[in-house]
């Protein structure tokens, strides 16, 4: 309300099932607690809306159901915020990864995590019902969408979701070990007890890797690293990349949600990008012994 308040042009409002049908609104970004997230966006495409729903777009794949079906019936345009798809250092990885230059994929190892913060786990994300579950919801989304993104659909799900630290419901600690149907694996791992924050990605290839670090901020700076292979083994020709400057992802994804709405064409990442990331964290949680 108070950014609102504060936006020209704007129009405050608290019910956000009229905002929602408004005739002069075209799109609609949703960035509420996870049990929020697909109700509302299911009513604004029912209502011929385009949404952008943050991620992880809703607490259990089947909650997208409805928004799906609502898409389908009016035409509106649904893209799942996995921003970190537009990361500087993920733009270039993806370049060189769609040039073949890595070879055959071999497997992905992914950390992600921070510390939380004093109360920690009596904030909203602790709430199961609110959030859908810990942290294999909150970060290792983003770990599962971008190891998705590069190896494709994981039909074998192992993992565990453990909680050490924090006295919540949920897990503070997440684990997965997904298999693709052609043997490629991606381990990776999701934690709020990294006490220095941590964002780490490789990209393993059968003549080359290339490496994520750092997301800016107290993550560190973002940089890209490719490592080569050479023909006589041995140490690799190394190329390196580092984006100093502020972090410019929501502004591309936004823009590339845009431009889905100019050309008409299907957002990607959709909602079955997240159905399917959200059912390889159901899995983990069906997995893990209570």
């Amino acid at each position: 309300m108070q950014l609102a308040a504060a936006t020209r042009g704007a129009a405050p409002s608290t019910d956000w099932h009229t905002s929602v049908r408004r005739d002069d609104v075209d799109a609609v970004f949703i960035a509420t607690t996870h049990d929020q997230l697909a109700p509302i966006a299911a009513e604004a495409a029912a209502a011929g809306k385009h949404v952008l729903i943050e991620k992880p777009g809703a607490r259990r794949a089947s909650e997208l159901d409805a928004v799906a079906d609502a898409a389908r019936r009016t035409g509106a345009l649904v893209r799942i915020g996995f921003n970190h798809r537009y990361h500087r250092a993920f733009r270039k990885a993806r370049e060189i990864f769609e040039s073949g230059a890595l070879g055959e994929m071999m497997f992905i190892r992914g950390r992600y995590g921070h510390g939380g913060r004093p109360g920690y786990d009596r904030e909203w994300r602790a709430d199961a019902a609110l959030s859908g579950g810990g942290e294999l919801i909150d970060q290792g989304a983003h770990l599962i969408d971008l190891s998705r993104w590069f190896l494709g659909d994981f039909p074998s799900v192992r993992g565990r979701a453990r909680t050490w630290f924090w006295d919540m419901p949920v897990e503070d600690n997440g684990f997965l070990l997904l298999e693709t149907a052609g043997g490629q694996v991606a381990f990776l791992h999701a934690s709020w007890t990294e006490w220095k924050n941590l964002f780490s990605f490789e990209i393993a290839g059968s003549v080359g890797k290339l490496e994520i670090s750092g997301l800016g901020g107290s993550y560190g700076p973002e940089r890209l690293t490719w490592y080569k292979m050479s023909p006589e083994m041995g140490p690799p020709e190394t190329l390196a990349w580092e984006y100093p400057m502020a972090d410019d992802s929501w502004h591309a994804e936004n823009a590339a949600f845009l431009e889905d709405i100019r050309l008409g064409r299907q957002p990607d990442p959709g909602i079955a990008d997240a159905q399917a990331m959200l059912r390889i964290v159901e899995e983990v949680y069906r997995e893990t012994p209570a």
